[in-house]
């Protein structure tokens, strides 16, 4: 007979806990202060994201957001701004199949706003008007990022015209 007891099936129920949100790293650069200052043209900003995931210890895993902002007044850059906020997660007894999701649209959406936080406040910091960075649609992105992969392997996959490759 299978136990049944409340112990039992708390350690067999799922888990998802946020453990810790913190700013893993954050670096600013302007290297064109203080004479971009006098430009009167707004600055075009490119915003770069990129979401890691990786194992720390059984069930527990940390979640990186990365920004990188890079404005420009015509061809001089005014500020180069990257954040790291990086999460942990506990999660247990979950199916393998949800935690590609989980980790790449779950986790990044508790990480960010912590992030735009941050990445506005730094460039504030500057004497600047803060950038606000957009909101993301994490599942759009994760859904981008598997398609990707996935076209990655194909092109990766032999031809298949029956012949052997010449030495």
């Amino acid at each position: 007979m299978a136990d049944t007891t409340p112990a039992a099936n708390a350690e067999q129920a799922p888990l998802f806990q946020l453990q810790r949100v913190y700013l893993k790293d954050a670096s600013l650069e302007m290297p064109n202060a203080p004479r971009i200052f006098l430009e009167a043209e707004a600055p075009a900003v490119d915003v770069q994201l990129e979401v890691s995931d990786s194992g720390v210890i059984d069930n527990v895993h940390e979640v990186v957001v990365r920004v990188t902002a890079t404005a420009k007044v015509k061809d001089k850059v005014l500020f180069l701004v990257e954040g790291k906020q990086g999460g942990i997660f506990e999660i247990r007894n979950i199916p393998a199949e949800q935690m590609g999701p989980i980790l790449g649209v779950v986790c990044p959406g508790i990480v960010y706003p912590y992030l735009r936080a941050n990445i506005a406040d730094l460039i504030t910091r500057t004497g600047l008007p803060p950038v606000h960075l957009a909101e993301i649609n994490f599942e759009a992105f994760y859904a981008q990022k598997m398609q990707a992969i996935a076209q990655q392997a194909a092109a990766a996959q032999p031809a298949g015209n029956g012949g052997s490759p010449s030495l």
